[in-house]
């Protein structure tokens, strides 16, 4: 179901005497408010199936800004963090309502690069280059420029990085290998433990996986990992792959839990994360259409099997909402 917010219309208030703007924005407001009914509903009513299907109850349909998302992360609040691979610009989604509602800049002047992930720790948010350097902020008010902190791990030769977590208690990076540089380890999905020591050199391991046991029965011949999260109600890590279209969870040991191709038709899944109140984000980068958002309830019980209802929506500023 698309839900049309008059974008036309609203765009020519802009400016306009207020008692016409303020009109508008209520006429947006009360659909984006059924939209949010619409979507809870669904999760309920997800969240009481027993069938085990990974069922989709959203999908946000992003503005061309955000067309190669690359990272998406999950604030304490449960709003949603997205950023393409250009610009350290990260986006803030409400979850339910599919619109953004600001925008802000790391850095002064604003930091270019090919950042690929984006994470959330407490207050603190963190994104990652491919060279595995790592920029540490806080959120900043609409249009803000903020301030960062830069760690360099000194592991780009190792990996081109493609996603990160932060470990919960001790802080370490967790860095997703997407191409790794030793020719002998491109038989496993590769992830670096980084742990920085105030005073001390950093401890640096790894967590490494088989890639026979990550694809498992499925028919992937390979698999190039573009992102990972910590399954905050198991601590297991939920890794997606691109190119594959893939989702496998393994345990912090290393032991594959499960693995299946992603449910609906995805173009280029670039982004995981996963709520509190267990909800999976899926951002999918734009090739032949749109990019896109979709959550989905996550059951720890689910399988590979998926239906294809939603409630799409085109995702805009949350001020001058255009949603479809």
């Amino acid at each position: 179901m698309r839900i049309n917010a008059f974008p036309a219309l609203l765009l020519s208030l802009v400016g306009v005497a207020g008692g016409c703007r303020q009109q508008a924005d209520a006429a947006t407001d009360t659909l984006l408010a059924a939209r949010e009914k619409k979507v809870e509903a669904r999760i309920a009513a997800a969240r009481r199936d027993t069938t085990g299907q990974l069922a989709p109850v959203a999908k946000w349909v992003l503005p061309d800004v955000l067309r190669e998302v690359s990272g998406v992360a999950v604030t304490s609040d449960g709003r949603i963090l997205a950023h393409n691979d250009e610009r350290a610009r990260v986006y803030v989604l409400h979850p339910s309502r599919g619109v953004i509602v600001k925008e802000f800049t790391v850095g002064e002047r604003g930091l270019a690069g090919d950042f690929e992930a984006i994470t959330v720790s407490g207050s603190d948010i963190f994104m990652m280059m491919s060279n595995g350097d790592v920029y540490q902020f806080r959120e900043g008010k609409e249009n803000d420029f903020v301030p960062f902190k830069r760690f360099d791990t000194k592991l780009g030769k190792e990996c081109e990085f493609e996603g990160m977590a932060v470990e919960p208690g001790s802080g370490a990076f967790l860095l997703l290998c997407k191409v790794i540089g030793e020719k002998s380890k491109r038989d496993r999905v590769l992830i670096y433990r980084w742990l920085s020591q105030p005073g001390k050199a950093p401890v640096v391991s790894t967590i490494s996986v088989p890639l026979s046991e990550a694809i498992g029965a499925n028919g992937w011949k390979e698999l190039s990992p573009s992102d990972l999260t910590i399954d905050p109600a198991t601590g297991n890590y939920v890794l997606i792959a691109g190119r594959q279209k893939a989702l496998v969870e393994i345990t912090p040991s290393g032991s594959v839990v499960r693995s299946f191709p992603l449910p609906g038709n995805p173009q280029q899944p670039e982004g995981v994360a996963i709520t509190r109140d267990g909800i999976l984000i899926i951002g999918d980068e734009g090739v032949t259409r749109a990019a896109d958002i979709t959550l989905y309830p996550w059951r720890r019980d689910q399988g590979a099997a998926a239906s294809n209802s939603t409630d799409s929506a085109d995702v805009s500023r949350g001020d001058s909402t255009s949603a479809r």
